[in-house]
């Protein structure tokens, strides 16, 4: 049988499990989420693979990568990534991965962005089968209110989450600069 390599790692949001198959992330979520197992299965059936824990390189790059976007130094990603799933979830996934770092959209905006506005609800049910927070944003989703909706990691990581981005995404580059030490600083 197939091995998906996972570890669990500790970060400031959270205790997450990574995964790896073939070289490539396949598993970045919360351990203690609702639907770990339903996750977990359909990454196992979908590879035909099980679970051995055990460190890699893309786990290890991953870390540093997700460790360096909390400290709002990166804000994108270049990991191989593997997504396990329907062709229609993939599609809702990519469609995520265009969502902007400090920036949200909404499932309708979604749907609408894979030609398919009447499968609001799927796309939601996509977005909360993502098994690769952070780098496929699901975080980055609001109700058409613009209010939180329902994350893997609970509604105060999701605003943390969201309060990084946009914090990190308000200053330029110059102004982090200047924000810095620049003794001529307007900020």
């Amino acid at each position: 049988m197939n091995k998906i390599s996972i570890q669990y790692y500790k970060f400031r949001i959270g205790e997450i499990i990574l995964g790896s198959f073939d070289q490539k992330l396949c598993l970045l979520d919360f351990r203690y989420r609702r639907m770990r197992m339903a996750v977990d299965n359909r990454i196992k059936n979908g590879l035909n693979a099980e679970y051995v824990e055990r460190n890699d390189s893309i786990l290890e790059n991953t870390i540093s990568q997700v460790s360096e976007y909390l400290d709002g130094n990166r804000k994108k990603f270049d990991i191989p990534l593997l997504m396990v799933g329907t062709e229609f979830q993939r599609k809702v996934w990519h469609a995520l991965m265009e969502v902007h770092y400090g920036a949200t959209s909404t499932y309708l905006k979604l749907a609408r962005t894979i030609n398919n506005e009447k499968a609001v609800r799927a796309v939601a049910a996509a977005n909360g089968a993502n098994s690769i927070g952070l780098i496929i944003p699901c975080h980055r989703i609001t109700g058409s209110d613009g209010e939180l909706v329902g994350y893997g990691g609970g509604l105060q990581v999701k605003k943390r989450l969201l309060e990084l981005e946009q914090r990190e995404s308000a200053l330029t580059d110059d102004e982090k600069y200047n924000f810095i030490g620049n003794k001529d600083s307007k900020i």
